[in-house]
C-alpha cells in the first residue's frame, strides 16, 4: 500500500543528525546578533519589524499575566518608535506578589512562550497548532486590546502573515518560522537590556524591575540579572531539546 509514514526517529524540520547542531547554532547566533544590533542605532532600523513584535510580546506578557491573576487587560499601545505600554486593572490575586508577577510577565513571559514555540518544532502537528494559535492570538489582541492606529495596522499584517505560513507554507517553512519566532520572543527581553537594570525611566516612572523591587523587596538590578539569566537559560534549553533526537 502506498502512502507516507513518518519515521518515528525523524528529527525536527527533517534535518539530518549532522545538520541539527549546525541549525541550532545558527539560530543561537542569529539571536546573539539581534541582541547586539538592538543596542546600536543602525541595528534598530535593520530589525525594525522585530522591534515592534518584541514590544507586542512584552506588553502582552503583562496583560495576560494580569488576566491569569484575576485582573483584566485594559489596553495595549504600540508606537512607531517601538515603545509601548500595557494597562491592566482590577484586583489581582496574591497582593504584592501578584503585582510583582504582572511586572515580571513583561520581560519573562515572552521567553516562556518563545521556548514553547521552539519546543513545538519537534512535532509537525504541534508546529501547525502553535503557528495558527499565535496568528489568531495576534488578531484577537488587535480586536480586544490594541488601541493605537499604528499597532492595529502593523499587528494585523503580522497576524495575517503568520496565518498564511500556517495554512499555506510547507513543513520546512513552518518549522523554521516557529523556531525563529520563538527565538525572537525569547530575546525580546534584551531589546533594551539596559532597561532591565534601570530603576526608573526619566527619574519618574518605575521600570519593570523597579516595580519588582517595590513589590518583592530584592534590588532592581538583581531582578534584572535573574530575568536575564532565566531568559537565556530558557532559550538555550529549548534549542537543545528541540534538536535532540527523541528516543
Amino acid at each position: 500500500m502506498f502512502g507516507y509514514r513518518p519515521d518515528p526517529k525523524s528529527t525536527p524540520l527533517d534535518v539530518s543528525t549532522h545538520e541539527k547542531p549546525r541549525s541550532a547554532l545558527l539560530l543561537a547566533i542569529a539571536a546573539l546578533v539581534a541582541i547586539i544590533l538592538w543596542q546600536i542605532p543602525l541595528g534598530n532600523y535593520l530589525l525594525y519589524p522585530f522591534t515592534i513584535l518584541s514590544t507586542w510580546f512584552h506588553e502582552m506578557g503583562h496583560g495576560l499575566t494580569a488576566i491569569l491573576l484575576g485582573g483584566y487587560f485594559r489596553e495595549l499601545v504600540i508606537y512607531p518608535s517601538g515603545s509601548g505600554f500595557a494597562r491592566y486593572g482590577g484586583e489581582v490575586l496574591l497582593g504584592n506578589l501578584g503585582h510583582g508577577l504582572v511586572a515580571m510577565g513583561g520581560p519573562l513571559g515572552p521567553a516562556i512562550a518563545g521556548s514553547l514555540f521552539i519546543l513545538s518544532s519537534r512535532s509537525h502537528r504541534a508546529t501547525d497548532i502553535c503557528l495558527k494559535a499565535l496568528g489568531m492570538i495576534i488578531l484577537a489582541s488587535v480586536l480586544l486590546w490594541v488601541r493605537s492606529l499604528f499597532g492595529i495596522v502593523f499587528m494585523t499584517l503580522v497576524g495575517i502573515a503568520i496565518l498564511l505560513v500556517a495554512y499555506r507554507g510547507n513543513r520546512w517553512l513552518k518549522g523554521i518560522s516557529i523556531q525563529f519566532l520563538g527565538v525572537q520572543a525569547c530575546i525580546s527581553t534584551f531589546q533594551q537590556v539596559d532597561y532591565l537594570f534601570t530603576y526608573a525611566i526619566l527619574g519618574e516612572q518605575l521600570s519593570d524591575t523597579g516595580l519588582l523591587q517595590q513589590y518583592l523587596w530584592l534590588p532592581y538590578w538583581l531582578w534584572g540579572a535573574l530575568i536575564s539569566a532565566m531568559t537565556l537559560g530558557l532559550l538555550l534549553w529549548s534549542l537543545k531539546v528541540a534538536y535532540t533526537r527523541s528516543k
